[in-house]
């Protein structure tokens, strides 16, 4: 891969998308992880003055929302802070008071909330600015469903959706990414201390080479394959049944 040439070709990309939508530029949520930077990164060099950046805590690490901060500020791009804490606690205190579930599941249907919530507030600055909200997920993440549905895959664009996560570190590398975001272990913030390749139960290493040449170990083959199975239904959009017209 040609970083300089990849980084060209998704700002005219960019450009081109939000132009055909009628749209003047986009927003985007910044997590203090490597992909969401990448893509404010970029988003930035296709839209100087038509990115906006926000910054969502809902429950999560304080250092996360200082490293968003630093990396905003150290590549000028506008931001916003949008606390989701108390909307959250208010929301999920309702929803349990008819349905609660504890253990691992729980953790989960709990934890999945949060990128909802990210994405209304995202969604309610793009349709105030005329911006299109713009995603973060990478090819590694989307071919086996490592996102929450309707939360941080409810985009209008996936900028980083044709590049593997290793892919994404080189890109981070050519645009001087700083090292407390790029060294910094990939996580959702779903909850404290959990981490993608934990949650995943196999690492970015071994899903790329898989994805890139088809091999692996068979275990490991079976595993990303049940993923892309179960998963498939957040690729693609709800089925509609075609009804014969003779009914």
């Amino acid at each position: 891969m040609k970083p300089e040439a990849v980084v060209d070709y998704l700002v005219n990309w960019l450009r081109e998308q939000v132009a055909q939508a009628g749209a003047e530029g986009v927003v985007l949520g910044v997590s203090g992880g490597l992909d969401s930077a990448v893509a404010a990164a970029i988003a930035q060099k296709a839209f100087p003055n038509n990115c906006m950046a926000l910054i969502l805590p809902c429950e999560s690490q304080v250092t996360d929302r200082l490293d968003s901060q630093m990396f905003l500020e150290e590549f000028n791009i506008p931001y916003r802070i949008v606390e989701l804490d108390n909307v959250y606690k208010l929301l999920l205190t309702h929803l349990q008071s008819y349905i609660k579930m504890e253990g691992s599941r729980g953790r989960l249907l709990r934890a999945n909330i949060k990128p909802r919530l990210r994405m209304i507030a995202l969604y309610y600055s793009a349709q105030g600015r005329n911006y299109l909200v713009l995603g973060t997920s990478n090819k590694s993440e989307l071919n086996v469903g490592y996102s929450t549905k309707h939360g941080d895959a409810g985009v209008d664009l996936q900028l980083l959706g044709d590049l593997l996560k290793t892919e994404v570190y080189e890109l981070a590398r050519y645009l001087n990414i700083p090292d407390y975001i790029i060294n910094k272990p990939p996580s959702g913030g779903l909850w404290e201390g959990q981490t993608d390749e934990e949650e995943m139960g196999i690492t970015y290493e071994e899903l790329d080479h898989y994805l890139a040449t088809g091999e692996g170990e068979p275990q490991l083959v079976e595993k990303i394959e049940k993923m892309k199975l179960v998963s498939e239904h957040k690729r693609r959009m709800p089925p509609i049944p075609v009804i014969p017209r003779d009914q």
